[in-house]
């Protein structure tokens, strides 16, 4: 079986290193527009170094890893190395607010697609992966898929019309929460503490109530709660958040971030 993926920048570059945990190198191949940063790439990871066309021909997954404004422009060059192929593959697009629909109308027929949103943490194993997948895609091959992508972190499937939305919040929250973690550290500083050791303690902080969360699959809220003793710093403190409309801020974060993906994708249809 060999993967390929037509991008190796951020996110494509961070999900071929999650597939090469569990697929061998030598069989995922890799293109990309800048030849120099592909072979760069290549020679990082020890993947293969392939044409267009040969990566578009030969692979049984093809990831897309492209920005949503060339989209159309890398579909249109796609398409007739597609229709040569005995056999189709499996398109796994990861480009915000573009349906399944759309990847297929691009290419002209109705491939097996498979839309996926990751976010950035799949380059330590710990991202998040939202997937939705075509009709056309059968059931060997979606397990063959979340067999792939297991090293990268979790999956959950979500019907298409909620991606925008899902996107929003676990493809653009990273940054969110780098910002959070930069104010908690700032506030650290503006409070006596060095540089080094308040962004040290912030990063802790989120890393280590993520993580008890998940495990224990409780409610934010709830932990919230127990972390707020009665009259005590932490409830003082969510009271001055709560003055300055931090959750306002947030939620308006979320709901910007999924105008904008229901704006490119209806850009590029």
């Amino acid at each position: 079986m060999k993967i390929g993926f037509i991008g190796c920048g951020n996110m494509g570059g961070a999900l071929a290193k999650a597939v090469a945990q569990t697929v061998p190198a030598r069989d995922i191949t890799v293109t990309e527009k800048d030849h120099d940063k592909a072979a760069d790439f290549a020679l990082e990871t020890g993947v293969a170094l392939g044409t267009l066309a040969e990566t578009a021909g030969d692979c049984q997954f093809l990831f897309l890893a492209v920005k949503p404004q060339v989209f159309p422009q890398v579909m249109a060059e796609l398409s007739p190395i597609l229709a040569k192929r005995e056999t189709p593959c499996v398109l796994v697009s990861m480009a915000a607010g573009i349906t399944a629909a759309t990847v297929q109308a691009l290419v002209g027929a109705s491939y097996p697609v498979i839309r996926i949103m990751p976010n950035l943490p799949v380059s330590v194993g710990e991202g998040m992966i939202l997937y939705t997948a075509t009709p056309e895609v059968n059931a060997s091959e979606l397990e063959t898929f979340l067999s792939i992508m297991k090293a990268a972190g979790r999956l959950t499937r979500l019907s298409e019309p909620l991606f925008d939305a899902g996107t929003a919040v676990s493809g653009c929250g990273p940054a969110y929460v780098c910002l959070f973690l930069e104010a908690l550290a700032d506030g650290g500083v503006r409070c006596g503490l060095p540089r080094e050791e308040a962004i040290l303690l912030a990063e802790q902080a989120l890393y280590g109530t993520a993580k008890l969360l998940l495990s224990r699959g409780t409610h934010p809220a709830a932990l919230k709660d127990a972390v707020c003793s009665p009259g005590g710093s932490t409830i003082a403190g969510v009271q001055a958040l709560e003055e300055n409309a931090f959750r306002h801020a947030v939620i308006a974060a979320v709901t910007a971030a999924d105008a904008r993906n229901r704006e490119l994708g209806k850009k590029t249809t």
